[in-house]
C-alpha cells in the first residue's frame, strides 16, 4: 500500500509541475505581440546590415583593415541568421505573426542542410524524444557515446578527435546526419525516403558553396582569393560558435539521460521533467544569449521550443523557481564551465565502463 501511495503521490506533483509550466506557456502566447514581432524584425535587419556590410568589406580586402571588419561583420551575420534566426524561425516561434516571410513552412537558412529535413531530425526527433537512449539520434549524433545506457564501441576511444574535427566543419556534419544514413541501414527510413533528401542536400549544397567560394570572389575582382579565405573563415567560426553552443547545452555533467522505460506512462509534467534534466543553461549577459541564439536557455527552450526565443530571458527565473520548489536539478553554468564539463563527459564516455 506504501509504494502505491507513494507512486499515487508521485503522480500528482507530477501533474502540478506540469500545469504550472504550462500556466507560464499560456501566459506567453496571450502576451505576444508588436514588442515580440519588432524585436525578430529588428534582428533581421541587423543580420541584413551586417552581411551586406561584410560582402562590401571583403570585396576591398586587399587591405588587411577591410579584410578584418568584413569577416568580423560577415561571421556576426552568419552566427545571428543561423542561431537566432534560422534555428528559432525554423521551429515556428514566430508562425503566429501571419508573415510569409518569416515563417517556418518557407524559411530556408544559409547552411548547406535543407531546412525540411532538419525539421523532421531536430524538430520531431529530437525534441519528441529529447535524451531518450535509442529514440533521440541527437544523443551523441549516432557518433560519440554519451551515456552510460549507450553500448561502448572501440570506435568510441576516438571520439575526442571526432568532436575535435566536428567543430570547425559543424554544417557538413548537420547535412549528413540529417540524410540518416544510419537509419537506413537499420532499417528505420526507406531507400526512397534517402534519396528525396540526398536530392534535396545536393540540389542545395552547390548553391551554397558557390555563393560564398565562387560568386562573391569573382565579384570581388582582385581581392577575391582574399575575399574567398574571409568567406571560409566567417563559415568556420560559425560553425565553431554553433557547435559550443549546442554541445554545451546538452552534453555538460548534470545533464540526464532516460532510457525507453521512461516513455511508459509519461505525463505532460513527465514530459517537462525529461525536458528540462535533459537540457543545461549557459549564463551570459543580453548580447550573448542573442548571439547564442537564445540557447544559452536550453531548458526554457526545450520546455517551450514555438515561444518567441526573446521571451526566454523573462520566462527562465520562473522556470528555476518552479523547479526548485519541486526538488528539479536545473543545471546551469557559465560557458568555459559547460565547455569544459562537456569534453569531460565525452573523454569519460570514450572509454569502457559506466
Amino acid at each position: 500500500m506504501t509504494v502505491i501511495a507513494n507512486e499515487i503521490a508521485e503522480a500528482a506533483l507530477d501533474e502540478e509541475f506540469g500545469r504550472e509550466l504550462d500556466r507560464i506557456r499560456a501566459e506567453i502566447i496571450a502576451a505576444r505581440g508588436a514588442d515580440d514581432a519588432r524585436y525578430v524584425r529588428t534582428v533581421i535587419a541587423t543580420q541584413r546590415g551586417l552581411e551586406a556590410g561584410g560582402r562590401v568589406a571583403l570585396a576591398v580586402s586587399l587591405f588587411p583593415p577591410a579584410w578584418v571588419a568584413g569577416t568580423a561583420m560577415l561571421s556576426v551575420a552568419k552566427i545571428l541568421e543561423n542561431m537566432e534566426l534560422g534555428h528559432n524561425i525554423l521551429h515556428g516561434q514566430w508562425d503566429w505573426m501571419g508573415d510569409p516571410a518569416i515563417h517556418s513552412a518557407t524559411w530556408e537558412w544559409d547552411f548547406l542542410t535543407p531546412a525540411g529535413a532538419w525539421k523532421r531530425t531536430h524538430n520531431h526527433l529530437h525534441h519528441t524524444w529529447t535524451n531518450v537512449v535509442g529514440r533521440d539520434r541527437d544523443l551523441g549524433y549516432t557518433i560519440f557515446r554519451m551515456s552510460a545506457d549507450q553500448p561502448w564501441r572501440p570506435r568510441h576511444l576516438a571520439q575526442p578527435l571526432y568532436n575535435f574535427l566536428l567543430a570547425p566543419l559543424f554544417d557538413w556534419g548537420i547535412a549528413l546526419y540529417d540524410l540518416e544514413p544510419d537509419a537506413v541501414a537499420a532499417g528505420g527510413k526507406s531507400w526512397r525516403a534517402f534519396r528525396t533528401d540526398l536530392t534535396g542536400f545536393l540540389a542545395k549544397a552547390p548553391r551554397q558553396l558557390a555563393k560564398d567560394y565562387v560568386l562573391f570572389p569573382l565579384l570581388a575582382g582582385p581581392s577575391a582569393l582574399s575575399c574567398l579565405l574571409g568567406n571560409l573563415t566567417a563559415n568556420t567560426v560559425r560553425n565553431l560558435w554553433s557547435h559550443t553552443i549546442i554541445f554545451c547545452g546538452h552534453f555538460p555533467e548534470g545533464v540526464r539521460t532516460f532510457t525507453e522505460e521512461h516513455l511508459d506512462g509519461e505525463t505532460r509534467g513527465g514530459w517537462y521533467l525529461r525536458q528540462i534534466q535533459g537540457s543545461a543553461n549557459i549564463d551570459g549577459g543580453p548580447l550573448f544569449h542573442v548571439l547564442s541564439g537564445n540557447l544559452g536557455h536550453q531548458i526554457e527552450h526545450h520546455a517551450f521550443p514555438d515561444l518567441p526565443s526573446n521571451r526566454y530571458a523573462e520566462i527562465a527565473p520562473r522556470v528555476r523557481e518552479i523547479c526548485d520548489k519541486y526538488g528539479v536539478p536545473y543545471t546551469t553554468g557559465p560557458l568555459w564551465r559547460q565547455y569544459a564539463s562537456t569534453w569531460t563527459r565525452i573523454l569519460r564516455f570514450a572509454v569502457p565502463g559506466r
